[in-house]
């Protein structure tokens, strides 16, 4: 009886709202899902291009193509060392700047957070950045995926608004014990701030993990091009010539650039939606608790 009631209830709007929901969640998910199954289709069906639910005929050949390539093995090698090392550093660097920046009585606080708010609103364009690298000895090197991206505004207001929830009387007890700034930092502070350290860890993964764009202004070499600049390249320039050779020396057929294409992007998108679902439960806790409180 009550769950009749309740259907009852159901009205017009919940009912347009959750057919509005399914069909955003179809034409979001489906993109996806038809790229893993055309790379996992055989070459000659992905080939055709035809809409399949599932593999019509099962075959790896596509992602064997990929991993034996060893140029595309060291741009996911080059990515995954390059998501590390440049989300350690920005969570470092960023917290210890917000850290003393949450402080009412640091000298000149309000000067540094104009400063800091015009980077975030201007910037210098594509031209002035390049010599700005060129300059700084970061042009086709690897730390110019790390050292311009260590600080960004915007995760900086997040960890502020976060430290300042956390009771002046921790702080006040550490320093009593001898305490350094750094030691408050580190030893109370960042571990009672888990939150908001993976949900800006999850930002700068992210965002890590899916740039092309500097790879392709910034880097020359090849054995420094990350996996998704060389994906782009795939794409763009329909660059499949090599890879394709090495599936004739292996598979005695030329493989469809289409079906290297669909498991080049599977093989660079998969390892980054694994791990978001172990992170995204911190990421709405650590905004809402720094934006609440704050």
């Amino acid at each position: 009886m009550e769950r009749s009631r309740r259907f009852r209830h159901i009205g017009l709007f919940e009912v347009c709202n959750t057919l509005l929901m399914l069909a955003v969640c179809f034409l979001t998910l489906y993109p996806m899902w038809f790229v893993f199954v055309n790379s996992l289709n055989s070459p000659q069906q992905a080939s055709l291009g035809t809409v399949n639910w599932f593999p019509k005929e099962l075959s790896l050949a596509s992602y064997s193509v990929v991993f034996n390539d060893k140029t595309m093995m060291n741009g996911f090698y080059i990515t995954t060392l390059r998501t590390v090392v440049g989300t350690a550093t920005h969570v470092l660097f960023t917290a210890i700047i917000a850290y003393g920046l949450s402080k009412s009585n640091l000298i000149g606080r309000k000067a540094y957070m104009k400063i800091a708010l015009v980077t975030m609103l201007f910037s210098g364009g594509l031209i002035p950045s390049f010599i700005l690298m060129t300059k700084l000895g970061l042009y086709d090197s690897f730390w110019v995926f790390i050292i311009p991206s260590m600080y960004t505004f915007f995760n900086m207001v997040i960890f502020m608004s976060f430290f300042r929830t956390i009771p002046d009387s921790l702080e006040e007890s550490a320093k009593v014990d001898g305490a350094s700034d750094y030691g408050v930092l580190f030893r109370i502070v960042l571990p009672n701030s888990m939150a908001v350290i993976a949900t800006i860890s999850l930002f700068s993964a992210v965002y890590h993990w899916n740039d092309y764009y500097q790879g392709v202004i910034y880097i020359r070499s090849q054995n420094l091009l990350p996996l998704q600049t060389m994906l782009y390249k795939i794409i763009a320039e329909n660059s499949m010539s090599f890879m394709q050779q090495q599936a004739m020396a292996q598979f005695g057929a030329r493989l469809p650039g289409n079906s290297i294409k669909f498991a080049s992007m599977m093989v660079a998108t998969l390892p980054i939606l694994v791990v978001y679902p172990f992170i995204q439960r911190y990421l709405v806790k650590g905004v809402m608790i720094g934006a609440i409180k704050g």
